[in-house]
C-alpha cells in the first residue's frame, strides 16, 4: 500500500520536476543579465606595466646605462606602456641603478690600498653623488638599524660613502623602502606607478603606514605581491597583521593585483583580497623566459611570427580572461652564434604597438588605455531569492537525470537532494553552490543527448519528414537543453570570487568526462524498454563476455583518446604548433575562437548520425559522439573568468560552423554511398 502511494506520487513529481527547472531557469535570467552588465560597463580599462628592475639588469650590460635606461623609457611610453613595476630597494638595486657603488672587505682593500682586518667581513658603500647620499643615506642607516646592524661613515678620495656591518651577500638581499629618486623621475615622466610589495620585512604599522603614504602622493593605486606571503602575512592562525593592512589599503586606496596560472596562490592574499571588499584586478605576466625566445637564432619571418604570437596572446588575455593588467619582463641574453648580447625590448615594443599590434586590437574590442581598475558587480538584493529557485530547480535536474535511469527514484533523491544541499549549505556555502552546479552542468547535456537518442530512435520508426530538416532540429534542440546546465552554473556562481579567480569552480573534469560516461551507460543498458531485471542480466552479460584482441585494442584507443580528451581541458592544456597556428587563424579572422572539437568534429557527427538515423540503428553511435560537443558547450561557460558575451558568441559559432561542416559530411556520404551503389553492379558483373 504504502509503495503504491509513493509510485503513484512519484510518477506526478516528475511533471513538477520540470516546472520546478524551468523556473530555476528563468531565476537565472535576470543574474546572468547583471553578471554581463557588471562585464560590459565596469573595469574596461587596460594597463601594460614593465618591470623597471628587469630594465637596469639590461642597462648594466651597456656601455652607457643611464642612457640606455633614459632612451628606453621613451620607446616605451612611446609604444604604450603606461605603468613601471618599481620594487622595495636593495644595495644590489640602488648599484644597478648608478646611485652607490658597493663593495667586499676584500674589494675595499684593494681599492684604497688599506690593510684591513682579516677577520672582517663588511660591505663598504660609496655615494656617486651628493643627491644620492642625501636621499639614500638616511633610507639605508635606518634600514639596518632595525636589524640591529651597525653602521659608520667611510670615504674613498673625497667621495662619502658608509660602512655596513654586514657581509656583502647578506647585506645586498636585505629589503628597504623604494628608491625615492626612481620613484620621482619616473613620475616626472608620466610614467604610472605599480608597486611591487614584499613580506620579507618584519611587519610595522605606522611604518607602512608612511610607506603608503608616500606611495599615494605619488598617485600608486596598486600593487603586486612579491614572494609566496601578502605582507603582514603570519599564519592562517593569526591574522591579525592582515586586518591591519587592509586598513591601511583602505585608507590610502590601494588595491591587489592577481597574478593568473600561479602554481599556488600568494599566503594570505585570498584573505586581504576579501577584506579589501575584492578590490583586485587580474594580471597576466610576460615572463623572462617568453622574452627569450624573441631573442633566439631566427629568421625574420619567424620573428614576426613569434611577435604576433605575442600581440595575440596578449589580445586573448584581456578580452577572453578578464585581464586588466599586462606585466612584462625581459632579459638580456648571450648569443654566442651572434657574438652578442641581446635583449627582446624592440620586438616586445613592436608586439604592443606595431602592425597589428595587442594595443590597437584591445582598443578596437572596446577596451581603452589606463590604470586598471576593479570589477563594481551589479548584485540587486533580489538575487538571494532568485539563487534560492535555482538551488531548487538544480536539485530538481539531478533527480530528473537520475529518473531517466531508474524512473522510480525520482522522488526519494529530489527529497534526500534539498536535504543533502541544505546541509551543505550550512557547512560552506561556496561548496554548495559548487556543487549543484557541477551536478546541474553534468545533468543537463547527459539529459539532452538521451533525448536526442531517443528521438532517433522513434525517427528510425516513422522516416517522414526532411532528413536534413530533422538532423539541424535535433542538433539545436538538443544543445538547447545543454544551455539549461550553462544557466544554472551561471545563476549559482555568480560571485565575483570566480571571475577573479580568486576561488575556482572545481570539476570541471568531471563537468567534460561523466555526461559522456552518463551517455554511454544509457545507450548500452537504457536505450532499450527492457525491466529492471532484464536490464541487469544484459550488464552481467555484457561483463562476461568474449574478450578479443580487437576489445583491447578498442578500449586502449577509447583510453588515450579520454586522457587526450581530458589533458585539453582546463588552462593548462596543451596543443601542437598546428593547432596554435590553426587557433590563432580563427581568432583573428572571426575575432572570437568556436571550440574546435564542437565544430570540426562533435556537432558535424551529431548532424551525420541524425541524418542517417532514418536508415540506420548504429547511427545512434555517431549521436552518442555527439555529447562531447554537449559537454563543450556547458564548460565553455564553466570557465567564469572568460566574459559571457564571448561565451555566448563561441556556442553561436560553434554551432553554426559544425551544421555547415556536418552538411559537408554528408554530402560526402552521400557521393560515397550513390558512388558506390553505381559502380557495385558493375564490379558484380566483370
Amino acid at each position: 500500500m504504502l509503495t503504491g502511494r509513493y509510485l503513484h506520487w512519484n510518477q506526478r513529481c516528475i511533471k513538477w520536476l520540470w516546472w520546478l527547472v524551468i523556473l530555476g531557469l528563468l531565476a537565472s535570467l535576470p543574474i546572468a543579465y547583471e553578471r554581463n552588465e557588471t562585464e560590459q560597463k565596469t573595469a574596461r580599462k587596460v594597463e601594460f606595466v614593465f618591470d623597471y628592475r628587469d630594465l637596469l639588469e639590461i642597462s648594466d650590460l651597456q656601455t652607457d646605462p643611464q642612457q640606455f635606461v633614459a632612451t628606453q623609457l621613451k620607446e616605451m611610453k612611446r609604444a604604450g606602456v603606461q605603468s613601471m613595476a618599481v620594487y622595495e630597494a636593495t644595495l644590489s638595486e640602488l648599484r644597478l641603478s648608478r646611485r652607490i657603488e658597493v663593495f667586499s672587505s676584500h674589494e675595499a682593500t684593494a681599492l684604497t690600498q688599506s690593510p684591513i682586518s682579516p677577520n672582517e667581513n663588511f660591505t663598504y658603500i660609496l655615494f656617486t653623488d651628493k643627491v644620492a647620499q642625501d636621499k639614500l643615506q638616511p633610507l639605508i642607516t635606518q634600514t639596518f638599524a632595525s636589524l640591529n646592524v651597525k653602521t659608520r661613515p667611510w670615504s674613498f678620495k673625497n667621495q662619502n660613502g658608509m660602512i655596513i656591518e654586514m657581509g656583502l651577500d647578506e647585506a645586498n638581499m636585505k629589503p628597504m623602502d623604494p628608491d625615492p629618486i626612481t620613484l620621482q623621475m619616473l613620475k616626472e615622466q608620466g610614467f604610472q606607478i605599480v608597486m611591487r610589495m614584499s613580506n620579507r620585512r618584519p611587519f610595522d604599522e605606522a611604518q607602512m603606514d608612511a610607506l603608503l603614504g608616500q606611495l599615494q602622493q605619488l598617485g600608486v593605486k596598486r600593487f603586486i605581491v612579491d614572494g609566496e606571503t601578502v605582507p603582514g602575512y603570519v599564519s592562517e592562525s593569526k591574522p591579525e597583521n592582515l586586518e591591519v593592512m587592509a586598513e591601511l589599503m583602505k585608507k590610502h586606496h590601494m588595491g591587489l593585483a592577481n597574478i593568473e596560472l600561479q602554481k599556488t596562490q600568494q599566503k594570505g592574499f585570498n584573505r586581504l583580497a576579501k577584506l579589501l571588499d575584492y578590490n583586485v584586478v587580474r594580471l597576466h605576466s610576460f615572463t623572462e623566459k617568453d622574452g627569450e625566445k624573441l631573442t633566439e637564432n631566427l629568421t625574420d619571418q619567424e620573428l614576426d611570427e613569434r611577435i604576433q604570437g605575442v600581440a595575440d596572446r596578449f589580445v586573448l588575455a584581456v578580452k577572453d580572461r578578464n585581464i586588466r593588467m599586462v606585466f612584462l619582463n625581459a632579459r638580456a641574453v648571450k648569443n654566442l652564434d651572434k657574438g652578442k648580447i641581446l635583449n627582446p625590448l624592440d620586438s616586445i615594443r613592436e608586439s604592443l604597438n606595431g602592425p597589428d599590434g595587442a594595443i590597437p586590437r584591445i582598443k578596437n574590442a572596446g577596451y581603452s588605455m589606463g590604470i586598471a581598475e576593479r570589477f563594481f558587480p551589479f548584485h540587486s538584493g533580489w538575487q538571494k531569492a532568485a539563487k534560492v529557485v535555482l538551488f531548487v530547480g538544480a536539485v530538481a535536474l539531478i533527480a530528473l537525470t537520475i529518473a531517466y535511469f531508474i524512473p522510480e527514484l525520482a522522488l526519494f533523491v529530489f527529497v534526500i537532494g534539498l536535504i543533502g544541499a541544505a546541509g551543505l549549505y550550512v557547512l560552506s556555502p561556496n561548496l554548495f553552490a559548487q556543487a549543484l552546479a557541477l551536478g546541474a552542468g553534468t545533468c543537463a547535456p547527459t539529459l539532452a543527448t538521451i533525448f536526442a537518442i531517443r528521438t532517433a530512435r522513434d525517427k528510425l520508426q516513422s522516416r517522414t519528414g526532411s532528413r536534413l530538416g530533422f538532423a539541424i532540429w535535433l542538433l539545436v534542440r538538443t544543445a538547447a537543453i545543454s544551455v539549461i546546465g550553462v544557466c544554472f552554473i551561471v545563476g549559482l556562481l555568480n560571485q565575483i570570487i570566480y571571475p577573479l579567480v580568486i576561488d575556482q569552480f572545481r570539476g570541471v573534469s568531471i563537468l567534460h568526462l561523466l555526461p559522456i560516461v552518463l551517455a554511454a551507460l544509457y545507450w548500452l543498458l537504457f536505450n532499450e524498454n527492457l525491466s529492471h531485471r532484464d536490464k541487469i542480466v544484459k550488464g552481467k552479460k555484457l561483463l562476461s563476455s568474449y574478450i578479443s584482441v580487437l576489445w583491447v585494442i578498442g578500449a586502449a584507443v577509447i583510453v588515450a583518446a579520454g586522457m587526450y580528451y581530458l589533458s585539453r581541458t582546463g588552462n593548462e592544456g596543451q596543443a601542437s604548433a598546428f593547432e596554435r597556428l590553426f587557433r590563432s587563424f580563427l581568432e583573428n579572422t572571426l575575432g572570437i575562437r568556436p571550440r574546435t572539437k564542437e565544430f570540426l568534429i562533435a556537432h558535424p557527427l551529431f548532424l551525420l548520425g541524425a541524418y542517417l538515423s532514418f536508415k540506420y540503428r548504429n547511427a545512434l553511435l555517431l549521436i552518442l559522439v555527439g555529447v562531447v560537443g554537449q559537454a563543450s558547450i556547458v564548460d565553455t561557460f564553466a570557465h567564469l573568468h572568460t566574459p559571457l558575451m564571448i561565451s555566448s558568441i563561441r556556442i553561436v559559432y560553434g554551432l553554426s560552423f559544425g551544421i555547415v561542416i556536418g552538411i559537408g559530411y554528408i554530402i560526402v556520404w552521400e557521393i560515397v554511398v550513390r558512388s558506390w551503389r553505381r559502380w557495385t553492379p558493375s564490379l558484380l558483373k566483370e
